[in-house]
């Protein structure tokens, strides 16, 4: 038997409970693996209500990525073998001890990795890659915005964007967060509390405007950053913490030939899984040679998965944050 996380009807995280049930066994193509850590992200607190794109078949655990080691394979597995530590996207079900994953989502853990720091690389750092180098092309010496930028994603912006050789500015709603984005290599900042988006990007760009745009927010400063873009600007749709979808004028980008380019991180590491490996092995070497440096905020007990979420609800957690099933 062990302990999971389980959602088993849609709705509050607090509706979760800690609930004791079999061990999984490996199937054809999959392992076993024992949690060491299991990252949240903000799509958990969606998916658990039953508003996310995906549904879950219930029961389920939340934890769209997990790190641990393998204690067991099923067949037609190669490469992989009991003890080898690994890493990986499953969409759901890390917030377990024991989660049963196909070989084909995981990834080595290189020799001086945590489980804890691994557990958290593999979306929001996928997505920012994804982002910038196959959606956006950015290119050395372009700016990019990135808004909401003191959470997990708005991290991995920015390192991201640095080691790609882009100025960032980092826009977040207190002078905390943008000290916090400063410290993980922000050029500049920007409070969108304080100040507005348009005004404030234009000014830091001489009237040029951004290049980019990276906004996993949505909500009511999407169209402003949007108009503080320049000629052929890109705006990267990633997402809605904010909770509001914008409605935003077309006229925008016609104007200056911009795009409002939509990053759908999971369909393309599913349809492009070669290529998504790639780039999982470029965070990696960059993660080894400290060009990024991934910031774990807190590591939860399995127990305490409601409060982890009520943290990432209420836009507390600035880098990410954990659960350890086996402590």
């Amino acid at each position: 038997m062990m302990k999971a996380v389980l959602c088993t009807a849609f709705g509050p995280p607090e509706d979760l409970r800690i609930v004791d049930i079999p061990r999984p066994e490996a199937g054809p193509g999959e392992v076993v693996g024992e949690v060491g850590a299991a990252a949240l992200n903000f799509f958990d607190t969606l998916i658990v209500a039953g508003k996310y794109q995906t549904r879950p078949p219930l029961p389920f655990s939340p934890g769209g990525e997990l790190a641990g080691t393998v204690v067991a394979v099923g067949a037609d597995v190669e490469g992989v073998a009991p003890g080898d530590r690994v890493m990986g996207h499953i969409g759901w079900g890390g917030a377990r001890q024991f989660a049963a994953v196909p070989a084909a989502r995981l990834i080595a853990i290189p020799q001086g990795l945590s489980d804890e720091v691994a557990a958290g690389l593999i979306i929001a750092y996928g997505t920012t890659l994804h982002a910038f180098k196959d959606r956006a092309a950015l290119k050395a010496g372009e700016t990019v915005a990135v808004l909401g930028a003191s959470g997990g994603v708005g991290i991995a912006a920015i390192e991201i964007a640095k080691a790609m050789g882009a100025r960032v500015i980092a826009c977040a709603s207190s002078e905390e967060k943008l000290a916090f984005c400063r410290a993980h290599g922000a050029d500049d900042t920007l409070n969108y509390e304080k100040e507005d988006i348009k005004a404030g990007l234009k000014a830091r760009t001489d009237g040029a405007g951004v290049d980019v745009v990276y906004d996993p927010v949505g909500g009511a400063h999407a169209e402003a950053a949007l108009r503080a873009t320049g000629w052929n600007g890109r705006f990267l749709v990633i997402g809605f913490a904010g909770g509001d979808i914008p409605r935003i004028a077309l006229n925008l980008c016609l104007l200056k030939g911009n795009a409002i380019i939509g990053v759908n991180w999971g369909e393309f590491a599913f349809r492009d899984p070669a290529a998504s490996r790639a780039n999982n092995v470029q965070i990696l070497e960059w993660v080894h040679g400290g060009k990024l440096k991934p910031h774990v905020d807190h590591v939860y007990a399995l127990e305490s998965t409601v409060e982890a979420l009520g943290a990432i609800a209420r836009r507390e957690v600035k880098g990410k944050i954990v659960v350890a099933p086996n402590p």
